[in-house]
């Protein structure tokens, strides 16, 4: 299987963004990526709240996911939405849903998984974030029947590494990671982080990122939000495959996926583990 990382440097306009994200996945595909897999963010960032809530649209409503499933269906493969900013489906709810969706070659629509820990850090230098503020945290995991068994996350759920060993006792051959990771925390922890769980679950790790500055035009008086991009596929046996660098684009990495059973047969620590499965 070719998979290929879509590096975004998403801003405050989701109809800007679209087409470049469109062209991205129209380059992994004549690149013969079967599998192609978005960041984290991908219709909309923008540090300012009130801009969200003039923008953002319930899911049967946003324009950017209706593309990418026309797009998937187009363009014959699996997409993986690292996660799109939404309305929440709960009209009693004022906070947004921080959602992922992997979608079928036909253009339809094979699972959602909603981010479970939301980014609520102090990471020092005045810098301070309270996603649980914006964004209703999910409340179940997944494991998605996509090309293979894929276990859905979102970038702080990697700092959890008891979610991934569950994903991969539930079947998951490729858990995804799509990401907008702070400069700071990703310089320390990215590349660790990712190949510990491809190692500890016997795992392709799949984790495409948001890159750069993001641009804000529409709100210039804000602190414009950055991210370390380096989107990253990992073998199981912890094998960086492919990095993206630092720059918006297409990054293919190939799949094997005899690997999978191959690290899991040679140390299958994945299921030694009492204290989360039991005796």
């Amino acid at each position: 299987m070719r998979a290929a990382l879509i590096q975004l440097n998403t801003g405050d306009d989701p109809a800007a963004n679209l087409p470049v994200t469109l062209d991205l996945l129209r380059q992994a595909a004549v690149g013969g990526a079967t599998l192609l897999l978005t960041p984290e963010a991908t219709n909309i960032i923008t540090p300012d709240r009130d801009r969200q809530r003039a923008v953002l649209l319930p899911e049967e409503g946003d324009p950017t996911l209706a593309a990418l499933r026309t797009a998937a269906l187009e363009l014959g493969v699996w997409l993986s939405i690292g996660s799109l900013s939404l309305r929440h489906d709960d009209p009693a709810e004022e906070r947004f849903a921080n959602r992922s969706f992997l979608i079928a070659p036909d253009g339809g629509i094979a699972a959602r998984y909603d981010k479970i820990h939301m980014f609520d850090v102090n990471i020092g230098a005045g810098e301070s974030f309270c996603e649980s503020a914006a964004f209703r945290p999910g409340d179940r995991a997944l494991v998605a029947q996509g090309p293979c068994p894929m276990g859905l996350t979102i970038c702080y759920d990697l700092r959890f590494p008891g979610l991934y060993r569950r994903l991969a006792r539930a079947g998951a051959k490729i858990l995804t990671v799509p990401a907008a990771f702070h400069p700071r925390t990703g310089e320390a922890h990215w590349h660790v982080l990712l190949r510990a769980r491809a190692i500890e679950t016997g795992c392709f790790v799949l984790a495409a990122a948001q890159t750069g500055t993001h641009p804000a035009p529409h709100s210039p008086d804000r602190k414009p939000r950055e991210s370390y991009g380096r989107s990253l596929a990992v073998a199981p046996w912890g094998e960086v495959l492919a990095d993206a660098g630092t720059e918006p684009g297409v990054t293919l990495a190939d799949l094997d996926m005899a690997q999978v059973d191959d690290a899991r047969a040679r140390i299958p620590a994945w299921r030694h583990d009492p204290l989360v499965w039991g005796p």
